[in-house]
């Protein structure tokens, strides 16, 4: 009898600095799946070599014109691709492009959202036209620093500010600068990551991340994680190596708590999102004293390690990560 198993794609690596983070992502995807409804396959793709990763320890080919490979001899295809690569070219939308082209129904939103939500500066302009909080901020293309007056980034920006890729899905290349001295080494870093660089106001708050997703019959907004790191910033080290505490549900007032849900959830419908997406927020003081949630930036392919953000908000909603996936899968059939 054939078997009637959706076959589900998860789509990591990617050509960014993340690329080994997105494999981690992957192997707890694999753990997530409902195995008695989903074949599932793990995916790797860098640069032009797309190499499905087989039950045996083996690899076979992916065939990018229909995104089939061949297995025991028969032509394999799949009827859905869970998108966790961590960057370019899975968080910018070309992964996105490529799979509306061969029409594969796929996890993430579509490629206006994937675009936009990739690129800082372009986001926080975005949704700052919808009355959500933003840092000031500045943007920086390749080849234009010697026209960038640091004093004037001073005065206007602030000291300290961030200075970080404006187009990337990582942590790399972002530099806490304390003086305008910094800016020049700054950008050196930031530009190594991308083309387009950002130099962002600080705000000094309470830093939590909320994870959101909705289908045709549910909306879900997790509980908000609080991270807290004694590094300068959440930088790749807190990051990935431990190197801070994320407590979930964050120690923030109920009534800050349900405002950044209801915020996330409008946020989602702005981009019209699909699937599962974290947004990080920087929780600041109004001049009276009162909260004022402030948006950081979105993540359309969060994390899905055992012990990333989404899947420890899951756990704190009292749902199940499995039937998550589920959900999010049967949706967009």
């Amino acid at each position: 009898m054939k078997d009637l198993k959706r076959k589900i794609a998860i789509v990591c690596g990617g050509d960014s600095s993340e690329h080994d983070v997105s494999l981690r992502s992957a192997q707890g995807l694999y753990s997530f799946f409902d195995k008695e409804r989903y074949d599932v396959f793990i995916v790797d793709v860098r640069g032009q070599d797309w190499q499905v990763h087989l039950d045996n320890g083996d690899t076979a080919k992916i065939d990018k014109n229909d995104f089939s490979f061949v297995l025991n001899g028969e032509t394999t295809t799949f009827d859905y691709a869970y998108i966790t690569i961590h960057g370019t070219p899975g968080e910018n939308g070309l992964m996105q492009g490529y799979f509306d082209l061969i029409g594969m129904l796929y996890s993430t939103s579509g490629v206006l959202v994937e675009a936009l939500t990739f690129d800082k500066f372009v986001l926080n302009r975005y949704l700052k036209s919808f009355g959500v909080n933003v840092a000031p901020s500045i943007m920086l293309r390749r080849g234009e620093e010697a026209q960038l007056d640091e004093k004037e980034v001073e005065r206007t920006i602030g000291m300290p500010c961030f200075v970080k890729p404006s187009t990337d899905g990582s942590s790399f290349g972002v530099t806490k600068v304390k003086n305008a001295d910094q800016i020049a080494p700054a950008l050196r870093t930031a530009f190594m990551e991308s083309n387009e660089v950002m130099i962002e106001s600080f705000m000094d708050g309470t830093e939590i991340t909320v994870g959101c997703y909705k289908t045709r019959n549910k909306e879900v907004v997790f509980p908000a994680t609080e991270v807290v790191t004694n590094n300068e910033f959440f930088d790749y080290d807190a990051k990935y190596n431990g190197q801070v505490q994320e407590i979930t549900p964050a120690r923030i007032n109920p009534d800050t708590a349900q405002k950044a849900a209801q915020l996330t959830s409008r946020i989602y419908d702005l981009l019209h999102a699909n699937g599962i997406i974290r947004i990080d927020y920087i929780i600041t003081k109004d001049a009276e004293g009162n909260d004022k949630i402030n948006m950081l930036e979105i993540n359309t392919t969060p994390g899905m390690t055992a012990t990333s953000f989404i899947p420890q908000q899951v756990k704190a909603a009292g749902l199940d990560i499995k039937d998550v996936l589920t959900d999010i899968v049967e949706n967009q059939f």
